[in-house]
């Protein structure tokens, strides 16, 4: 008896929240081609935008800035007494990490590095011999490249 009795409030709710949810999956099954407008409320319907189609992709050919190069050097340099200390396993996780971060910030240059893992020798032998020489110690390696895990081979 007593759940004959909420019935309609039920199918009101089920119909309201039905009514609310068909702008959004018509928005969603829209096969328009135009960039959907930015997310606005009106009259309580939520539109959503998509992602751009024109995101950045980073580009396996660009070329490495000198101030790119100086700054590997840079964030290498005060990592290598650490590299020492943990070990050349260690050490070379934390390598990793450091080109990993620094061909980040550098506009995705993790393309570049895949593409020829050497570019990493090639900027350090150019911008910072000492450096380089210092870090082959620390990691145990012949060359850098080497030393490098999920870059390509």
């Amino acid at each position: 008896m007593t759940r004959d009795r909420h019935r309609p409030m039920l199918r009101a709710l089920l119909i309201t929240g039905a009514l609310a949810a068909a702008p959004l999956i018509a928005a969603c099954s829209s096969n328009d081609k135009d960039p959907a407008a930015p997310a606005t409320a009106t009259n309580s319907t939520i539109v959503f935008s998509m992602p751009s189609t024109t995101a950045q992709v980073p580009d396996p050919d660009k070329q490495i800035s000198g101030a790119a190069a100086k700054q590997l050097c840079d964030m290498m340099r005060p990592d290598i007494d650490k590299w020492h200390t943990e070990g050349a396993a260690l050490g070379r996780v934390a390598f990793n990490g450091t080109v990993q971060n620094w061909a980040a910030r550098n506009g995705g240059l993790n393309d570049t590095v895949i593409k020829d893992r050497g570019v990493i020798d090639q900027i350090t032998e150019q911008n910072c011999p000492d450096v380089r020489q210092q870090a082959l110690e620390a990691l145990d390696t012949a060359d850098l490249a080497s030393a490098l895990v999920g870059f390509g081979g």
